[in-house]
């Protein structure tokens, strides 16, 4: 997978020079840490469980599903705005699809109303956000709050169960079917970043998204609508948090209202473990579908090392922390060479 950026400004080349060597040489480490980490829990994990097939499997499942949301918010990091309502937005979102298929509505279109509901909260934030000129920082925390309360209103608080066997098709093409050893998840993880790859780095709408993070001013004098171009991430990351709100139901085939708890700062850890910026403009997808790795391979593996799940916050928090020095050294950098 490539993971080139694309043209920020007429005065910048494409991967050429210190910053596109930089680049390369962030999400070769951040993969290079995905496989240390993948070894050192095979081995040392109690019988060595980590490397059997049950447990892997389970990981590429849980891994396809985080690594499709912290793509879409690695996009809108680089289009430079946040969203931390992501968990309670795929609570919310699995929710709605549980109501509208317990109701008769065909698993197919009531998979078609959760994404575009999805999509919907999305370019809500978005619109809040750059109309209103308020951080995206404070318009989705509010979200998190926002979806989360009303999601726990609307179920009660009580876990519902999903009789996937009345959609054996749709079951199968989202959360059920293996190709061989693989889960289907982790296909759809991977033909997502490639898509996103080809656009973020070959066509003008990635090329749009990392100027508009870079230099908003610049971006507009390019003729680019950076308010279009914010509000598409946003929906962007909305359509992805209901796609794989479906895919996480069926993997559990039941409903809770505390789903998603905490995925926001997982995905935008795993976002700046895999180069990008938090200023913006400045981003891998390789490095971003790689930091989702890190990121869940810490999770899974402290769990089997039966350590206390408490201390993967203490591990994220650190990993956030160091990330974002290394950011601010590229950052400084990239502005003495500029």
């Amino acid at each position: 997978m490539s993971d080139s950026a694309p043209v920020k400004s007429p005065d910048t080349r494409p991967n050429r020079g210190f910053i596109g060597s930089l680049r390369r040489t962030r999400s070769l480490s951040t993969f290079i840490i995905a496989a240390i980490l993948f070894v050192l829990f095979s081995v040392f994990s109690p019988g060595k469980y980590f490397a059997t097939p049950d447990n892997l499997q389970i990981f590429l499942a849980t891994e396809a599903e985080f690594g499709i949301i912290a793509l879409a918010v690695g996009v809108l990091m680089i289009a430079g705005e946040f969203d931390l309502s992501v968990g309670s937005v795929l609570a919310f979102c699995s929710l709605t699809f549980v109501r509208l298929f317990s109701a008769g509505v065909n698993g197919v279109l009531a998979l078609f109303i959760t994404i575009l509901v999805g999509a919907a909260v999305g370019l809500f934030h978005g619109i809040i956000t750059v109309k209103a000129q308020i951080p995206s920082f404070i318009t989705t925390l509010g979200g998190l709050m926002l979806w989360r309360g009303i999601t726990l209103f609307w179920s009660g608080g009580q876990q519902q169960g999903l009789e996937l066997e009345n959609i054996p098709g749709l079951y199968a093409a989202i959360g059920g079917a293996k190709i061989g050893f693989v889960p289907i998840q982790f296909v759809w993880v991977v033909g997502i970043t490639l898509l996103v790859v080809f656009f973020m780095s070959y066509h003008k709408l990635g090329n749009w998204v990392y100027v508009t993070g870079d230099n908003k001013l610049a971006a507009r004098a390019m003729g680019i609508n950076t308010d279009r171009i914010k509000i598409a991430c946003f929906v962007l990351v909305g359509v992805a948090v209901g796609f794989v709100s479906v895919m996480q139901l069926f993997r559990a085939s039941t409903f809770t209202a505390r789903a998603g708890d905490g995925l926001e700062l997982s995905a935008v850890a795993a976002a700046v473990v895999g180069g990008t910026a938090l200023s913006g403009g400045i981003g891998s997808i390789a490095g971003v579908f790689w930091g989702a790795m890190v990121i869940s391979l810490i999770e899974n593996g402290l769990v089997l090392m039966r350590i206390p799940y408490w201390w993967t916050f203490t591990v994220f928090g650190l990993i956030i922390i160091f990330s974002v020095i290394l950011s601010k050294i590229i950052e400084a950098r990239r502005m003495s060479v500029g």
